[in-house]
């Protein structure tokens, strides 16, 4: 618990030489002992002293015996810790105490005083532990609240950008000339449905083509060459049709490589 805490302990029991004997015993303890002559005396303590740490109860006293109020204490201020001090050892007593009022310990009286110290010890250690627990579980709720919501805008990013790719697809095969794609190492990783016609030979197996086995040798050796904002043009005659060839090369986003588009100038037949 944090240092500046104060530990509190509510006695209650009906009888004041029993509180008076509990204010003893705890004298020489950096507890502060709280004590209330009946039930309802002992909640309206709760209220005003919160937090209470560890609460004793007799559990024989009059309008409400020590069950009835540990089990309000238990309702309203679960992680309380909280014993029964009675001389009143009813097998049925202790049972109602710790499955109606969720005990920690029964300790009989008179009390054994090595006992009721090392039991009242205990429930500090306990009482530190429970909370220590709720702050645990509350950060790990944060935490997990924190992720989803980063996995959330982290997904709804993702589908805006496979938007954006879908678009961007969509516009690269609606292009009337044929557009390729090559990486750094000539390999060809995309290319428009314009270029999969005019290289109808190798469809199946486009992508992943080496554009030396598709394109004429001016143009792949070219592509080493060409950085930054250099575009080069050069002419191509493919199956009868004339192509202005424009390579452009790229560099964003981490990926680089080059950009082909072969934009038919004229038509004529070569012998």
């Amino acid at each position: 618990m944090p240092d500046n805490e104060k530990v509190k302990i509510l006695c209650v029991d009906d009888e004041k030489n029993v509180l008076h004997a509990l204010e003893r015993f705890f004298l020489d303890d950096d507890y502060e002992i709280l004590t209330a002559g009946s039930g309802d005396e002992g909640l309206r303590m709760l209220v005003e002293e919160q937090p209470v740490q560890v609460v004793i109860s007799d559990y024989r006293m009059p309008v409400m015996n020590g069950v009835d109020f540990l089990k309000e204490v238990y309702l309203r201020w679960p992680e309380t810790i909280r014993i029964v001090l009675s001389g009143y050892a009813d097998a049925g007593v202790i049972v109602a105490a710790i499955n109606e009022g969720h005990i920690y310990k029964f300790i009989p009286k008179p009390w054994n005083e090595d006992e009721l110290r090392f039991t009242v010890s205990n429930s500090l250690e306990r009482y530190h532990l429970q909370r220590h627990n709720r702050e645990l579980v509350a950060a790990l709720a944060h935490y997990n609240e924190m992720l989803e919501k980063m996995v959330q805008e982290r997904t709804a990013d993702l589908e805006l950008r496979n938007g954006a790719l879908a678009i961007a697809q969509s516009m690269l095969h609606s292009l009337p000339f044929p557009v390729i794609g090559i990486d750094t190492a000539g390999m060809m990783v995309q290319g428009n449905q314009k270029a999969v016609e005019l290289f109808r030979e190798v469809e199946s197996a486009l992508l992943g083509t080496d554009c030396r086995d598709v394109l004429p040798q001016d143009v792949c050796r070219l592509l080493p060459d060409l950085a930054g904002d250099d575009v080069a043009c050069l002419s191509w005659i493919r199956h009868g049709t004339h192509y202005d060839v424009h390579i452009t090369p790229f560099g964003r986003y981490g990926q680089r490589g080059t950009v082909i588009m072969l934009i038919e100038k004229d038509r004529h037949t070569v012998e």
